[in-house]
């Protein structure tokens, strides 16, 4: 093994080391990562939340036992194979030692930590990012046209990962236009990559189309409970964030693909890169979604720099640009990982408040960041609906409805009495078991909406009760409340239909 080679070992060997250990083991599995697990049983080439390439990774993991060690090592394989793309990147531009170690700190330092220690179709974005990139700059290096059908490939399968790899599309095209590359539009290679790419992402369009394009009624939905809360300043301010350790490399790397001379060819990178997040904030998309705009700069700039800190003075700049990102990582261990306990978070509010971490998707402050109050209350829920469950005499006779996917998935994920819990939130809608004639119904309300829960639904059944509730308050589901209700007094299937068919007709309608 070469000395490269071995590096590039050890930096891939803590890349998993780290988004192992950077999670204590108090904290569960976040709300998305269970509703990701589940689509492994429900297996489709489209899902109301997500396209379907993230459910083949979850029927992978099932497979493999559904363990948290085998959830957590996809993402970390994503993010160490990011690494590896901009190390070949690197290598491709002919980046000598030092540009590759710095640009895998730069790399291995960064959001990239956080965002791989989650199960989410995320990580797999930012990968297929940055493959398309790295396939683009093989072609313009080599225009060796097998790299057009690779990037095509590559666009296919983010696309059909999250559909957020169109920003890359939306952003490179006009870039393509105005560049030198623009000559690429008249290779027959090129209409044959998007004609390959089309073939892989059809049988996702026709799942839409068949289903009335969900994703229309998911967007407005997030516009109107999510994105309207997106603030342009605060985009920009986390852009920043995102790779502070390796900021400087990035504006150099951005400084490289237009005015240094070797990389002349490369200029569209400039205009790509300001397109894509001119567009970004046009739509006042969420700061994360532009996340794999940046490690293929990272490659550019460590590459220049590598160069002209060769000589003089400015080569006593090699070490403290290496120091830079491993500085700016303490803070962020100290805040940016659910590596402390709650109780110290809240205790230490101003860590995490000046960093913004405090605020939610719904505009407003709270004691715990979001993602960090999602990962807390569900075992706690698993149980005690288990509890309940198992009191019940007729079990196979009872539907364990819940307000949302989070709560869904989090009971079927943890239950050890093989419940398979609904709901009509997100891609449960359509995971209804209708073949079983129900007696009983175990609801399961957020705390918001539980005040009228036993005096509208008992009426329609013999007995109720309040069961139990999450008593974790940190959790972003404390209060969460388990009615019981046992032998129905109606036909409980037929309402179920009924409401079904209300929330698919919203959908279409929308």
């Amino acid at each position: 093994m070469t000395k490269r080679n071995l590096i590039l070992f050890g930096f891939i060997v803590l890349k998993f080391i780290l988004q192992y250990i950077l999670i204590s083991p108090e904290y569960d599995l976040q709300r998305d990562e269970y509703l990701h697990l589940d689509q492994a049983h429900h297996l489709a080439w489209g899902y109301l939340s997500v396209p379907p390439v993230t459910s083949w990774f979850s029927y992978i993991i099932y497979l493999l036992g559904n363990s948290v060690f085998w959830i957590k090592f996809f993402p970390a394989l994503f993010g160490a194979l990011t690494l590896l793309i901009v190390w070949k990147t690197i290598e491709l531009l002919k980046g000598n030692l030092y540009a590759l170690i710095l640009g895998a700190l730069c790399v291995l330092f960064s959001c990239l930590l956080r965002l791989n220690t989650l199960y989410q179709p995320n990580s797999f974005d930012v990968l297929c990012w940055t493959a398309f990139y790295y396939f683009l700059i093989q072609y313009i290096t080599s225009e060796n046209t097998k790299w057009i059908y690779f990037a095509g490939i590559s666009f296919a399968l983010g696309f059909l990962n999250k559909y957020n790899i169109v920003f890359l599309f939306l952003g490179l095209i006009p870039a393509i236009l105005l560049s030198k590359q623009r000559k690429i539009l008249a290779k027959k290679e090129f209409y044959f990559a998007l004609i390959l790419g089309l073939i892989l992402i059809l049988p996702n369009l026709y799942w839409q189309y068949s289903n009335h394009f969900p994703i229309v009624h998911h967007m407005k939905e997030l516009a109107e409970t999510q994105l309207v809360n997106v603030d342009r300043a605060d985009f920009i301010k986390e852009q920043i964030l995102f790779f502070i350790g390796g900021l400087l490399v990035i504006l150099a790397g951005l400084y490289a693909v237009l005015f240094y001379q070797p990389f002349k060819k490369y200029q569209l990178f400039f205009a790509t890169f300001i397109f894509t997040l001119l567009i970004f904030i046009y739509f006042k998309a969420k700061a994360y979604y532009a996340i794999g705009l940046y490690p293929i700069y990272i490659a550019f700039g460590a590459v220049f720099l590598s160069e002209i800190l060769n000589d003089g003075w400015k080569r006593f700049l090699k070490p403290v640009f290496i120091l830079i990102p491993l500085l700016f990582f303490i803070p962020m261990y100290n805040i940016a990982f659910p590596n402390k306990s709650p109780e110290y978070m809240v205790a230490h509010p101003e860590k995490y408040k000046k960093m913004g971490m405090l605020r939610w998707e719904d505009g407003k402050d709270h004691h715990l960041p979001q993602d960090f109050a999602d990962m807390l209350g569900w075992k706690e829920l698993a149980r005690k609906t288990d509890s309940l469950y198992a009191l019940l005499p007729n079990q196979k006779e009872t539907i364990v409805l819940c307000d949302n996917y989070g709560q869904a998935g989090a009971i079927n994920f943890y239950s050890k009495k093989g419940i398979k819990a609904v709901s009509f939130n997100a891609d449960y809608l359509n995971w209804f078991d209708l073949s079983i004639q129900y007696k009983n119904l175990i609801r399961v309300k957020e705390y918001d909406e539980n005040n009228e829960e036993l005096k509208e639904t008992s009426p329609y059944f013999e007995t109720a009760v309040i069961g139990d509730q999450i008593k974790n308050q940190y959790a972003r589901e404390y209060g969460t409340t388990i009615f019981v209700f046992t032998k129905a007094k109606i036909n409980i299937n037929k309402r179920l239909e009924q409401e079904i068919n209300e929330e698919k007709s919203e959908i279409i309608n929308d």
